[in-house]
């Protein structure tokens, strides 16, 4: 149970980490990644334990590191994703609103 706690502590920060160096981050909230992060996180860590990894010798890590790298990721590719898009969506919004 104590892994659990650790990779939600691990992919809430890289979630907040992954936030404040993104410049586009003022196109989506502070939480999506923290959030993004720590539902993947979990969801793994969950899947791998269901799984038996953690008690086998020479897996103990996949529940541990796995789940953590895999948040990680999740939340850089959902604000490297939203951020284009948001950012392209508000600028055809911008210059819908001017033409008229």
């Amino acid at each position: 149970m104590l892994s659990l706690v650790i990779v939600s502590f691990v992919t809430v920060a890289a979630g907040f980490i992954i936030w404040a160096n993104d410049r586009r981050h003022a196109k989506y909230g502070i939480l999506m990644p923290a959030g993004v992060a720590t539902a993947v996180g979990l969801l793994s860590w969950i899947l791998f334990t269901t799984a038996g990894f953690s008690y086998q010798p020479g897996l103990t890590w996949i529940p541990w590191i796995l789940p953590m790298v895999l948040g990680t990721a999740a939340a850089l590719a959902a604000a490297l994703y939203l951020g284009k898009t948001r950012a392209r969506h508000d600028t055809a919004r911008l210059t819908a609103a001017l033409r008229l």
